[in-house]
């Protein structure tokens, strides 16, 4: 299984975030204890997506419905 800062570094990699890889952050943070490299990269996810660095795949179906 990937770790919650495996997916954000993939995704901030990628410069998108898949409707996939965000099923399994939503499911890591609810159901797994992590560290600190974890939550700082989720973190970092969150701020990467509000200033715009990165897509999201659900967000775009959202909008393009």
């Amino acid at each position: 299984m990937s770790t919650i800062y495996q997916l954000v570094q993939q995704a901030l990699a990628q410069g998108y975030l898949t409707i996939d890889a965000e099923q399994q952050l939503r499911n890591l943070v609810q159901t797994t204890k992590y560290g600190l490299e974890d939550m700082n990269a989720f973190v970092d996810l969150q701020i990467a997506a509000k200033d715009g660095h990165i897509r999201q795949e659900s967000r775009e179906k959202l909008f393009n419905s």
